[in-house]
């Protein structure tokens, strides 16, 4: 996503006018990113959007009015729509799954250490989504059924038809790994890594990055 003069513009949705100042206050400390708006529901959040146009939109999931995976939807099905990273306290929310399929880009819990919120915004805004590796096991454990020995077949058939190297790429997925930290530690190129991601989508059946790396952990590789 292009960024006016490389400085990342962040809107704030969330109910708690706390957690609103928490955040502009730790972002307001950074001098590639600003805080362009605040909104305390979905609605609004949406309607902030539309007025300020930022690159990044910080989501809160329980909101009055509009909740944020409503939000999320809405902005989602709009021309050039922000990213969207979704705050969320997991042992609560009942519609992180859903937020995935509404297109949401990341997902923070909202007890994530200032500075991984901050490198969250900004991977994010590059155009990487973003799962961090304890917000990606958290999601798996909502999502996983009991059928264990099933789940753990079926996923290792899956992956059974990668490449050496997509199957790297799938477990670097499964760790939370951002596009950028898959090139580091495989060295590759970022492109590269996305067009390995995009294949594991085809081969895998997968629509995005929680699917693959709920098929890693199922096949036991992380």
């Amino acid at each position: 996503m292009d960024t006016v003069g490389d400085v990342i513009r962040v809107l704030l949705v969330d109910d708690d006018p706390l957690v609103r100042s928490a955040l502009a206050l730790m972002i307001g400390g950074q001098s590639d990113i600003e805080v362009v708006g605040e909104a305390a529901d979905g609605r609004e959040g949406v309607a902030r959007c539309r007025e300020r146009r930022p690159d990044v939109v910080l989501m809160d999931i329980r909101m009055p009015v509009l909740n944020g995976l409503e939000a999320t939807r809405i902005l989602h099905a709009e021309p050039n729509p922000p990213r969207v990273i979704v705050l969320t306290t997991f042992d609560a929310d009942d519609y992180v799954t859903g937020a995935i399929a509404a297109g949401a880009d990341g997902f923070v819990l909202k007890d994530t250490p200032p500075q991984e919120i901050i490198g969250a915004i900004r991977t994010v805004a590059d155009g990487d989504p973003m799962l961090s590796p304890s917000a990606t096991a958290s999601l798996i454990r909502r999502v996983r059924s009991d059928d264990g020995a099933d789940r753990a077949e079926l996923a290792r058939v899956r992956l059974s038809s990668l490449t050496p190297r997509e199957h790297e790429v799938a477990v670097a997925v499964g760790r939370g790994m951002s596009n950028a930290e898959i090139a580091a530690e495989l060295y590759l190129s970022v492109p590269t890594v996305k067009a390995h991601v995009s294949r594991l989508f085809d081969k895998l059946g997968t629509t995005n990055r929680v699917q693959i790396a709920i098929c890693v952990h199922d096949a036991g590789l992380v």
